[in-house]
């Protein structure tokens, strides 16, 4: 006997409803607006016809405050799995038109449960926060709800990446879950903000008058609180920057990265690179000009452009090896290391070593920022964070002086020291405890005084401190460098040697983990 046909149209009916969410005018209503629904994101970011649903016919578990009366499709969230560029990604995406997406007890189990599956698949996680917060109705089960979802994404950090889209509202405790997650894109429009209290609330407590753009968007969180990682321009955008970023990143930590190595290596040399660097130490250049001369054409990948511009992070690839890029920017504060850039690239140095990305940093930093205002917001203890996350990082390490290095930030961007496998440095690299006039005048100070002409002494003595104490040259004879290459040379040799690193295997004494100056 075939199947009742009756069964089978009911099916179609409840599935019809589940996918009409909040309806078909709250549906049109958002796409009048330019905004996506969260079905329309899911299937934007699937390969076509690879998502499988989890929990579509899931309701709400609220019988009070008239709640029995009102379904709520899907419970107003979207889980499941599916293949983005021929890979397995599990998503889930809150649907606004259904109670706002906010958060019930069913709604955080449909998450928890695909959070478990695709930690034990060992697949990446990709949320789109588009919700009103927690279900008032539901009280401490949607708190609840929240905490079992934090619980998990603590327990799949560094193990899965997991991936946050910021295409809504996002406030209160619904914003501590995209914090944990390895990568945050916040779309631009007037209906997406982030915060945990609003003006309101700020006002109520504090008497201060803020507005939502102040603190709130994603250009505040982009440049000002360094909360967000990518800027996005509409949900497609969005979407979009998502797939790209799994481009460069394994499915879990004992995955390979997605490397595409090319059969023959970049050799030959790239003069370019020569005319970029000035002639005048003091003179600043644009070290993206770098980096893009050094990887495969178009595939830098940077990420929090906005936030600490003083130093420069990213992904791309040198002959189809995928790599994390460090880099200090002289054009921003002379490239020294501040309070800002050392959390960025320790957390980027981290996120790169626990999914098994090797590490290329270009130096040319002056030191730690100097002022009062970095020593008492803690310059020391956020300058460790470089110090430490370069250190634990076990990944293949590949460092390249261009210009100064000096004193503990020479250290920190990645020195020998620190456990770099390989160090070039550029005959225009300053490796020195501190910039040669500075130096000079300590060390010959009372001299200077007595001189006839202290200038001209002065300019004799920078000059011989930088041949004896400053040049490259000292640091390769007392063997703390490779070797002291042509810049022109520079992608040939770090392709070679990321080639040799990609067999690296580095054990560490066993320990539950190390504890990071936070």
């Amino acid at each position: 006997m075939p199947i009742d046909p009756s069964l089978l149209a009911e099916l179609e009916a409840r599935r019809e409803k589940a996918l009409n969410g909040g309806g078909a005018d709250k549906i049109a209503q958002r796409r009048e607006k330019g905004l996506m629904t969260a079905r329309d994101r899911l299937d934007a970011f699937f390969d076509d016809g690879t998502f499988i649903e989890f929990g579509m016919h899931a309701q709400h578990a609220c019988h009070a405050f008239g709640m029995e009366k009102r379904e709520m499709p899907a419970d107003g969230v979207v889980t499941g799995i599916g293949y983005v560029a021929g890979r397995p990604v599990a998503a889930y995406a809150h649907d606004f038109t259904v109670g706002g997406g906010a958060l019930g007890r069913i709604h955080a189990r449909k998450v928890c449960t695909l959070m478990d599956y695709a930690m034990k698949a060992g697949i990446p996680i990709v949320g789109v926060n588009d919700s009103g917060g927690a279900r008032i109705q539901e009280g401490v089960d949607s708190l609840s709800g929240y905490g079992q979802i934090f619980f998990r994404n603590v327990a799949a950090s560094g193990l899965v990446p997991q991936i946050a889209i910021i295409a809504g509202p996002c406030a209160g405790g619904a914003a501590y879950s995209p914090a944990l997650m390895d990568f945050l894109i916040m779309v631009r429009n007037e209906s997406t903000n982030m915060f945990i209290c609003g003006p309101q609330v700020i006002k109520a407590a504090t008497g201060e008058d803020a507005k939502l753009e102040q603190f709130a968007t994603a250009d505040a969180h982009a440049s000002v609180s360094g909360n967000i990682h990518l800027i996005a321009r509409d949900d497609a955008h969005a979407v979009a920057l998502a797939q790209k970023l799994l481009s460069y990143l394994p499915l879990n930590n004992l995955d390979d990265p997605p490397h595409q190595p090319t059969e023959a290596l970049s050799l030959d040399p790239i003069e370019k690179i020569n005319e970029i660097i000035p002639s005048d130490p003091k003179m600043p250049f644009e070290v993206r000009d770098v980096i893009n001369e050094v990887v495969d054409k178009n595939s830098f990948f940077e990420i929090m452009a906005s936030f600490a511009p003083n130093l420069v992070v990213g992904f791309a690839r040198i002959d189809g090896i995928v790599v994390g890029v460090v880099a200090n920017q002289p054009k921003v504060k002379a490239g020294c290391l501040d309070i800002d850039a050392s959390d960025k690239g320790a957390r980027f140095v981290r996120t790169c070593n626990a999914y098994g990305i090797p590490l290329l940093t270009f130096v040319d930093v002056p030191g730690y920022m100097p002022g009062l205002a970095q020593e008492r917001g803690g310059i020391i203890r956020h300058g460790a964070k470089m110090l430490f996350a370069y250190s634990a990082a076990t990944v293949p390490k590949i460092t390249v002086i261009m210009r100064k290095a000096y004193g503990g930030a020479y250290l920190a961007m990645c020195s020998s020291d620190l456990g770099a496998d390989l160090v070039y440095a550029w005959p225009t690299a300053e490796i020195a405890v501190m910039g040669a006039e500075g130096a000079v005048k300590v060390i010959f100070g009372k001299q200077l005084k007595e001189e006839k002409d202290p200038q001209k002494k002065l300019a004799e003595l920078i000059q011989e401190y930088r041949e004896e104490f400053a040049s490259p040259y000292q640091a390769a004879k007392n063997a703390l460098i490779t070797d002291v290459i042509n810049p022109a040379n520079t992608r040939g040799v770090v392709s070679l040697g990321l080639r040799t690193l990609l067999s690296k295997r580095e054990t560490r004494p066993p320990k539950k983990h190390g504890n990071i100056p936070l």
